[in-house]
């Protein structure tokens, strides 16, 4: 799994048998691999829209197919696991794009997505059957492709008497809501807005890229909180549209960026108050979805955190504040809440990583799309219509078969 923040390549091993309802799955080791710096810019650069040759777009798509293979095999070597041990390989690729909405193309609406990381090398350098591609066959059923993680969720996080939410803070921040004693119809997620992205871009941008990330928010937790900046992110049209939504880079990456940068002037804003507002920006927009779109029709009695934001303890510590209970784990509280824009008020809840639950905060994603490949693999659909908007269940993914013996 390769996020949209692109800082590095997570490795999942994962032992899965039977099938739904009765599927068993099982998280045995994960780790991270990071990508060499050259090739992490073309990412970006790429991702960023920023003018790309087809010819170099190509390249790109079979570079990644390698570097892919190559954290899978040194995953195996970390595992001290040998690759012929392993029956399937699935690799959601690197997103490059993403327009999960009909838009006007050429007279026709059209929606579409594009992740690379050919699997065909994967499948070729690891000699392992490797699943990828997941996202146009839930496009192509009138769904935006996304989130797809909720199937996994929904078998991890599934509660007779709780209701919860499962919140990943990748470089975007997604839920996926699972009432209490949910069937699978009644589970719906969507993209709440900007997670590490927007926080990440900042740093790398007032260290001149000497910082990649905000480091357990130290550069944050100097900052200086402005209300008026803050409500000013909070008109942010995205956040008012209704779910199934998705977005990434294409709105949140570098022209928003620039368009963040322009506040600074407008509210003598520093480079620490910037960040400070991102990361606030982040906790209070998932809270608003949460007061828009899911609280008025579902009891949530967890907020479960995923992903690499939930190693940063201003975001958690602003949820806590804001839900109404403490963090289980949290390392220092917000002393100062900031406002929400929000129609409800919250209703009180815990907020825990997912690792209290069995599942390291790093590896979720590419836990979930090892089932998703598994599913794919027996002929079974895995994404949820309610969560995507598809017309109906799809399933997921192209397969590429190891060379033969």
């Amino acid at each position: 799994m390769s996020g949209t923040s692109a800082d590095a390549i997570d490795v999942a091993l994962a032992s899965i048998s039977g099938a739904p309802p009765r599927l068993n799955s099982a998280l045995l080791n994960h780790t991270a691999i990071n990508f060499p710096p050259q090739l992490r810019k073309e990412i970006l650069r790429a991702a960023e829209q920023q003018p790309i040759s087809a010819g170099d777009l190509s390249h790109l798509n079979f570079r990644l197919g390698e570097a892919f293979a190559e954290a899978a095999l040194v995953a195996c070597r970390r595992f001290r696991i040998a690759p012929k041990k392993i029956t399937l390989i699935g690799s959601h690729g690197q997103t490059i794009f993403h327009q999960g909405r009909p838009i006007p193309y050429l007279g026709h609406p059209t929606a579409s997505t594009l992740q690379i990381g050919e699997p065909a090398i994967i499948a070729a350098r690891t000699g392992i059957t490797t699943v990828a591609d997941f996202r146009p066959a839930d496009i192509a059923q009138g769904g935006q492709g996304a989130p797809l993680v909720p199937y996994a969720d929904y078998l991890f996080y599934r509660h007779e008497k709780l209701g919860r939410v499962s919140l990943n803070l990748g470089g975007i921040a997604n839920i996926t809501v699972i009432p209490a004693n949910a069937k699978p119809s009644q589970v719906f997620a969507f993209d709440t807005g900007p997670a590490n992205m927007l926080i990440d871009a900042l740093v790398a941008h007032f260290t001149h890229n000497r910082q990649r990330y905000d480091k357990d928010a130290r550069l944050a937790r100097q900052g200086r909180a402005i209300p008026a900046l803050l409500d000013e992110l909070m008109r942010d049209p995205y956040l008012k549209l209704a779910p199934p939504k998705s977005t990434g880079r294409e709105y949140y990456g570098r022209a928003y960026l620039e368009k963040f940068l322009r506040l600074r002037r407008r509210h003598k804003a520093k480079p620490n108050d910037l960040i400070r507002a991102a990361t606030i920006f982040t906790a209070l927009s998932i809270v608003d979805a949460l007061n828009r779109f899911v609280l008025p029709k579902t009891k949530i009695d967890q907020l479960i955190v995923s992903g690499g934001g939930a190693r940063n303890p201003l975001i958690l510590a602003q949820l806590a504040a804001t839900l109404g209970n403490e963090v289980v784990g949290a390392r220092f509280s917000a002393s100062q809440p900031a406002r929400v824009a929000s129609n409800k008020p919250s209703t009180a809840m815990d907020v825990l990583p997912s690792s209290n639950l069995g599942v390291p905060e790093d590896a979720k994603e590419a836990f979930a799309f090892a089932i998703l490949a598994y599913e794919t693999f027996h002929g079974r659909p895995s994404n949820l219509p309610s969560a995507t908007g598809a017309r109906r269940p799809a399933i997921l993914g192209k397969i590429s078969y190891a060379p033969p013996q």
